[in-house]
Formats: structure tokens, sequence, C-alpha cells
């Protein structure tokens, strides 16, 4: 079966903005002696690659650099795509294992080589690394199953199909004959491959790995404190390096006291860069080169730049608020979608409400800040780096140096988070021009004020909503005039609402507009983008219809799904009502909707799509006379197809809670000239432990082909909160994070 996934069709549009960054750029095969280096081949043995799913043999050994390996000594799975927290290192190789019938504790999982021409895109974003990944995985592992068969049916001379497979042995019943797959692999590499429709991939009822909990592979190294991530990355005669860009972004350096900085204890060296002219690529700035870390960042903290900026950003936060208060009422200057009569509709309504919401930028806060270790030699360069998109960081790297990709060797090294800002390979652009002026490797290392001042944040934005509820409480008319930011024609990235933004297809006479205020500093994919916010004010405004309506939310969000189907026929990256349906049913089943609740306490709930995701979460919260709230309990349903590693699965969908819960509560990134406010944790409050909920995950295992689970739980949590403080106190909360009106954790 071809998944529908495979080809993009019908990537929503905040998906395809997720991964554009993600976008191929061809590396060439590397060459036989460096697979001997990079795979250890010794002797004869089993290999097989995919790109797509096809395979082919050489000389015993299927193409080189492939998905699987099985030898006199084992059984290797690599794993293609970075591992940024999500997971992948260990649920890709798990869907090659289920097909190949490998016992899990017979297999050794390694990380791909950055070759995108044997293993096709190698990255991390949009929630897609399973649903692209999911066919061809399964094909790889079934192509080496069947051969295996083969040779074992040859040697034990019976038809192959007497022979059954489990735990890397082929087993003959009839004769009790059991072949390990280490003892076949040499003999399996000289069968034909067989083509990919004459595989038998297995049903999920026949799964014994997929849907079990599997520890991630990386997990006893990380508490050893291995070095895996690219912050931890060493090289003999290595330099440090720090890069000092302008406060508003675009700014260029004038003069700096160079002098100074070149005397001062551990400094090697310090310079200026021009820039590439390409603000997501390299900007210009100070590097600083020094024998340790901290001589480079001490330096630093003594730099003195004149900084030309009279091309640099000069956006407010406050006067983007008090702009979007004067237009909010006036007709968007673009409409994006519109059905039925909106105006008559809204003038019809027993009951119309106007609300206006709005949320502030924010910032991706992983915890390991920005680093690179390059090493420039001979016109090429060699890289360390911790980035969700490798490949696209060597474009990035070569427009920068202005060299062939095929001149630079990308290594991947684990990443210390990434929620979309590592799709970005800016860091990367700078350790290469730092390096191209270094004799020897350096190490570039960002400061936590350096990722809060430089991110790529999640957009803010506002909206003005209208809606009524007709004669019979039933939610009739929708008009949302979307007030975001553009930095020329385009809308920032995240910036976006598209035609099909829920409630567009369900709501009979609904109209979206959009008006873009100027904006000049970065904006970028962040965890869910677009549905990060969206999903806030319409499952905020849906509930107050129906609370304007007299009715249960539960019942108008049941009723605005309506009948089960696609909302976008033939597009598996579409809505399905009665999939949406199914998980609001359940969350509010194991969430004990209805029942009476304490005074002061109260539940909240809230469904949104995201990244093919379908999500329903119900919140319990607890509000006290001085708006200190407590999460008490949170109730996740999804259904995101068959779930591949559920321990995996759960790690994310309670990890999206609580990103989610952290950044509604109080964390915020304001501007004004241009100038980032916020500088540490200590004005960017992460949520601490003791405030984190209980959290209920339940799954819908339905037969629909899975999805990714890194983002679409996220978007659902800040209404369901936000929802059940209304339930516990009577106050409508419309501005995120909710510090703004007054709430804080307790």
């Amino acid at each position: 079966m071809t998944s529908p996934f495979e080809a993009n069709t019908g990537l929503p549009e905040e998906v395809r903005e997720a991964i554009a960054p993600l976008e191929r750029v061809r590396i060439d095969k590397i060459d036989r002696r460096q697979f001997l280096k990079v795979t250890g081949v010794v002797g004869g043995g089993l290999m097989l690659c995919f790109t797509g799913v096809r395979a082919s043999a050489t000389g015993g050994v299927l193409r080189p650099n492939g998905f699987l390996r099985i030898d006199g000594d084992g059984i290797t799975l690599y794993a293609k795509n970075p591992e940024i927290g999500q997971g992948v290192k260990t649920s890709l190789p798990m869907i090659v294992a289920e097909e190949l019938d490998a016992a899990w504790e017979d297999v050794e999982v390694v990380q791909a080589p950055i070759d995108e021409a044997t293993y096709g895109r190698q990255a991390a974003g949009g929630s897609t690394s399973i649903p692209m990944n999911w066919n061809p995985l399964r094909q790889a592992g079934a192509t080496a199953r069947a051969m295996l068969v083969g040779a074992a049916a040859v040697r034990l001379g019976v038809p192959p199909a007497e022979l059954s497979t489990r735990d890397s042995q082929v087993i003959h019943a009839h004769s009790g004959s059991r072949l390990a797959y280490t003892e076949l692999a040499a003999a399996a590499a000289d069968m034909p491959v067989p083509p990919a429709d004459s595989l038998a991939l297995k049903t999920p009822d026949q799964y014994r790995l997929l849907g079990t909990r599997i520890t991630g592979v990386d997990n006893e190294a990380l508490v050893r404190g291995e070095a895996l991530f690219g912050i931890d990355r060493s090289l003999p005669g290595m330099k440090f390096a720090v890069y000092q860009k302008c406060p508003a972004q675009r700014g260029r350096v004038k003069s700096f006291n160079s002098k100074e900085i070149k005397n001062l204890p551990g400094v090697l060296d310090v310079f200026s860069l021009e820039g590439n002219d390409n603000p997501m690529e390299l900007m210009p700035g100070v590097a600083i080169v020094a024998d340790s870390t901290w001589a480079a960042i001490a330096a630093k903290r003594r730099l003195k730049v004149d900084w030309d900026e009279s091309e640099a950003a000069r956006d407010s936060w406050s006067d983007a608020r008090a702009q979007a208060e004067r237009i909010r009422k006036q007709a968007g200057a673009t409409r994006i979608v519109e059905m039925g009569d909106v105006d008559k509709a809204l003038a019809a309504g027993s009951t119309r409400l106007d609300a206006f919401y709005s949320y502030r930028f924010a910032s991706h806060a992983q915890l390991e800040p920005q680093n690179c270790t390059a090493w420039y030699r001979n016109g090429a360069i060699e890289m360390w780096a911790p980035t969700q998109t490798p490949g696209r960081g060597i474009g990035n790297v070569a427009n920068t140096l202005g060299i062939a990709p095929d001149r630079i060797t990308v290594h991947q090294a684990r990443c210390g988070g990434g929620f979309g800002r590592r799709l970005y390979n800016d860091f990367m652009c700078e350790a290469a021009a730092i390096a191209a002026r270094v004799d020897g490797p350096v190490k570039l290392q960002w400061t936590r004020e350096d990722d809060m001042s430089y991110d790529y944040f999640r957009a803010g934005g506002f909206h003005q909503l209208e809606g009524s509820v007709d004669g019979e409480g039933r939610v009739s008319g929708w008009r949302d005039h979307f007030i975001t930011f553009a930095d020329g024609d385009r809308a920032v990235s995240g910036g976006s609402i598209r035609a099909s933004e829920f409630p567009a297809g369900l709501i009979g006479n609904l109209r979206i507009e959009q008006t873009a205020l100027d904006w000049r500093t970065r904006c970028g994919a962040w965890r869910a983008p677009g549905s990060n916010v969206f999903a806030f004010v319409i499952q905020s405004f849906i509930h107050e219809l129906a609370v304007a309506a007299g009715r249960d939310h539960l019942e108008v969000l049941l009723e605005i799904l309506g009948e089960s189907r696609w909302l976008e026929p033939g597009n598996a990256w579409a809505l399905h009502t009665g999939r949406a349906a199914g998980v609001v049913k359940l969350a509010a089943e194991k969430a004990g909707w209805g029942r009476t609740m304490p005074a002061g306490r109260g539940l909240g709930l809230a469904f949104h799509f995201s990244h093919a995701g379908h999500i329903a979460e119900v919140a319990d919260v607890s509000v006290d006379a001085d708006r200190k709230i407590r999460v008490n309990r949170v109730t996740v349903a999804a259904d995101v197809g068959p779930i591949v590693n559920l321990s995996g699965a759960e790690n994310q969908l309670q990890g999206s809670v609580i990103d989610g819960l952290s950044t509604m509560l109080d964390l915020s990134v304001t501007f004004e000239n241009g100038r980032v406010q916020q500088s540490n944790f200590d004005s960017y409050p992460i949520l601490r432990m003791p405030d984190k909920p209980e959290i209920d995950v339940h799954y819908v295992q339905s037969d629909w082909p899975p999805t990714g689970l890194g983002e679409p739980a996220l978007p659902p949590l800040a209404p369901a909160v936000c929802n059940a403080i209304y339930a516990a106190c009577g106050h409508r909360i419309r501005s995120m994070p909710i510090s703004e009106e007054g709430f804080s954790i307790g």
C-alpha cells in the first residue's frame, strides 16, 4: 500500500511552511573507502538501501549506506533523521525491525551519515518523520526478510512458503530447523531483490514490536553523560568562538574596540564579518576566537560595537498593539475565504458576540543553545552540527562560503531540543564563516542571551472575531479579521491563516480576512506553526458562543463537526470529522465531562486538527480569589493512526501539554526599537516541575497510516485551560500569555 503522505499530497499550508527549510540539497554519494569507514563492512553480508522503495545488489552486498545491514556479527539499523528529543532514532528503526521480524535486543541502532542521495530527505520538522518514512522503512525490512527466507529455502531445500520468521530467525516448523539471520546474511546478499509490489507487509494484528514500550536507544548514554550533543563536541587543538550581532536585527558593524579585545586573556583573534545579505544565513557581526569558551564569552562582555542601524529592525510590540486596536473592526486587507452570507447571518442571529484576542511573540527556548563545530581545510569544510535540517544546512553553508556542496561534510549531532528553531541554520553559517578565518577546528558557542535575542520567533497576532447563534442555539455566522505581520509583501513564517482553518467548511456562513503590519525581525516555525495560536483563539471563541447559546460546549462542538466525512476527500492531510468527533468524545468520557465540580474548579474542552493529528483535550483547573490557578489534570485523546512506540508517543503528548502550559502561562517576547526585551529565563520563566499537572493519555488505534506526534497535542492545551478557567471563575481570557490578565500558576 502506498502511503498518502509520501508525496506530500495535500499538505496543509502550515506543514508546508514548517518543512520548507527541509528542502533537499543533493549530496554526492560517499565513495567506497568512506563507506567502509562509516559502516565498518568486513566480509560478506546483507545491506539494504532504499531511496523511495528500491534496492539493488552489488557484489554480494546490497547498496551501501542503507537502512539495515546484517552480517555474521549482528543486525545494524540506521536511523536516518536527526534526533531532537522526539524519539525518531528509536521509532524509525522500530518500523524496519517489525517488518524484518528481528528481536529488538538483537538490533544495534546507528545514526546514519548525511547522504540525501541515498536516504532521501534527512530532516526533522512538521511532524513528518513517521508519515513520510512509514512505507519505505516497512518495505526495507520486508525486503530483507524475503531475501533471508529465500536463502534459508535454498539451504534447507524447502519451498519458501513452508518457512516463517520470528526473533531474528527463519523457522521451518515441520523439521524444527531454525536459522539465525546472521548465519544467512552472506547467502541472502546473493538472492534477487524482490520487487516492492511482491512484498506482503504486516497487518496491525500481526505487530509484535510496534505499539509496545521501547526505551530510547540513547537513554543509557544520556544517563552516563556521554558526548552525544553538538555542545559536547571536542577535537584536538580546537579553538572556541562567539559571535556578536546587532541587538536590532540587520544592523551592521561600523567599528569596535578591536585592540582592547585582542589584549584580553585567552583571546586569539577578533574580526568582523560583513554577512551575506541573507538574514537567514549570515548576519553582520564581530567574531571573537579564544582558547576556551569562558575566555571567549568573557571577552564578548567587554566588546563595544558602534552599529549602523540605518537598515535595522525598529519593531515595537506596543506600537503593533496600538495599530491592531485601531484597525480591528475594519475590513481586512485580504479576504482568505468566504462561505455563505456572513453579514446576513450575523445580523439575523438571536445572539451576536464580538471579541478581540491577542497573543505575543514567543521564543523556542530549547535547552541547548546554538552551537556548531567546524574545520575548514583546503577549500573544504567539515562540520558537527545539532541541526534539524542537515541537507538544507549544506546549501546554506555553500551560499555563505561560495563553495560547492560536495566540499561540505556534515555530521549529525543529537539536538538538545529544537521545536522548529533548528530548522534554520544561521549558526552553521556563522561557524563556517569563522572557521574559514581560523587555522584548525573551532567551536562556535551561543549564550542563552544570544538564543533569546536572535531567535526565529513565534509570531504574535490579533484576531477580531464576530459570531452569532440562531434561535435554536446553533452557530450560524463567523467572521475572523486576523491581524498579523509581514516583512515586505509576504507574511512572516507562522503568520498566515489558511482558507481551510477550523471551522472553515463546518459553519455555513464564514469569512476569514487578514491584514499584515510591517515587521522586520525574523520569525519562524514554532512547535505546531499557526495551530499553536489559532487553536487558542478559535476553540475559545467556540466556547464563548456555546455559553452565549446556553448550551453544553461538548454538544456544540460535536454539532459543528457534523456527520463523519473528510473535509477534503482524498487528502489524507485534511480533517476527518468522524475522527475528530471520536477523540472529542473519548477525552470527554475519560475526563468525566458533565460531572459537578467544586466551587472555584472547572473543566474546559478543546479540539484542534494539526499536522494530520486529531487531538482533543480536557483540562481540570482550580482558580482562587487571587487569580492563582492550578492545572490539576489534563486528559488527552489522540488519533494519529497506529502508534509506533508507545513510550515515545506518551512522551510526546505529555511534553506537548507541558510545553503548551508553560508558554500560555507567562512566556512572551516583546520588542522596542527592534530589540528583544527578554534576555534569559529570569524574564522568560519556564514552568517548574512542581507545577506540572497530571496528564492522562488515550489513543484511538485507527487503521489510517500513522502521522506525527511532536506537534499536534500542543495547540488544544491553551484553549482547554482557558475554557476551564471560565468554568471555574467566570473570567474570559482573550490574551496569551494569561499573565497579561493577572493570572499566574500557584
